[in-house]
C-alpha cells in the first residue's frame, strides 16, 4: 500500500505535530486511513519528512513528524504562460505541466482565447494535488488569469520562448542555445496569435520566437511538448539522475 504524500504550507520539524490542511481529512478518510498510519508530509522550503496520523476526524486531522527524507533543494523548472483554455484541457494541463516541474502558471486572455477566465483556486489545488503524485516538493503557483499585454508589459526580463505557429521561426533546440533557466514558455490560443498581438511580441526584448514542429498543435499538447523539450534541452532532465 503506498504511503500517502500531502503538501503543508506550514513549518516542518522531526517531532513537530502538525494540523492537516483543509480537505486532507476527507482525503485520508476516503484512502480508508486512520490513527497511527503512516504518511509523508512535504513543501519546498523543509524537505520531505516521515509522519504519522496522530488523529484524524472527518474534517480534521493531525500529523506527528518523523525523520526527514529529503532536504529542500531548488526546483528551478520553466514557467508557462499560456492563453486560458476550456475547463477540461485546462485542468489537465496543468496537472501535466506540474508534473513537467514548471515553477509558474499563468493563464492570458488573447484575442482568440477561448476562455475568458480560469479558475485560479481549483487549477492550484489541481496543481498540489500533481504535486504529491511526482514527488516533486515545491508546488507552482498559479495565478489568475490576465490579459496578455498586461503580462508582458510587466515581465520581470527573463526570455519569454514563443510558440509562433505559421510564422517563421527557429526549432526550440536552435532557440534554446542562447537561453537558460530561469525562462519561460508562451503557448497561444487554438486559432493562433493575430497579427497584431505577433508585432507586440516581436518587439519585447526579452521575447525569443520558437517553433514547435511542422504540425500544427493544439494548445495544450504544444505546452506539454514544448515544456518536455525545455526540460530535456536545458532543464532538470539534462541533468544525470540522481543528482
Amino acid at each position: 500500500m503506498s504511503i500517502p504524500r500531502l503538501y503543508l504550507e506550514d513549518p516542518l520539524s522531526e517531532g513537530a505535530e502538525i494540523d492537516a490542511a483543509p480537505g486532507q481529512a476527507h482525503h485520508l478518510g476516503v484512502l480508508r486511513r486512520g490513527a497511527g498510519d503512516a504518511v509523508r508530509v512535504f513543501n519546498a522550503t523543509c524537505g520531505e519528512y516521515d509522519a504519522t496520523i496522530a488523529a484524524l476526524r472527518k474534517d480534521r486531522a493531525r500529523f506527528l513528524l518523523g525523520a526527514r527524507l529529503r532536504p529542500p533543494a531548488p526546483e528551478p523548472g520553466p514557467r508557462l504562460l499560456v492563453a486560458a483554455l476550456k475547463r477540461d484541457a485546462m485542468d489537465w494541463l496543468v496537472e501535466k505541466a506540474t508534473e513537467l516541474g514548471v515553477a509558474a502558471i499563468q493563464p492570458v486572455l488573447t484575442r482568440r482565447t477561448v476562455a475568458q477566465h480560469a479558475n485560479a483556486a481549483r487549477l492550484a489545488a489541481i496543481a498540489r494535488a500533481a504535486a504529491e503524485q511526482c514527488e516533486r516538493l515545491s508546488v507552482p503557483e498559479v495565478s489568475e488569469a490576465q490579459p496578455l499585454h498586461r503580462v508582458l508589459d510587466g515581465w520581470d526580463g527573463a526570455p519569454l520562448l514563443v510558440a509562433m505557429e505559421r510564422a517563421i521561426a527557429p526549432p526550440l533546440r536552435q532557440a534554446c542555445m542562447t537561453v537558460a533557466l530561469p525562462c519561460a514558455l508562451l503557448v497561444g490560443p487554438e486559432g493562433g496569435f493575430e497579427r497584431a498581438e505577433l508585432d507586440d511580441l516581436r518587439r519585447r526584448a526579452f521575447v525569443v520566437p520558437t517553433a514547435l514542429g511542422p504540425r500544427i498543435l493544439r494548445a495544450e499538447t504544444a505546452a506539454v511538448a514544448g515544456l518536455a523539450a525545455l526540460q530535456a534541452l536545458i532543464g532538470d532532465w539534462a541533468e544525470m539522475p540522481g543528482r
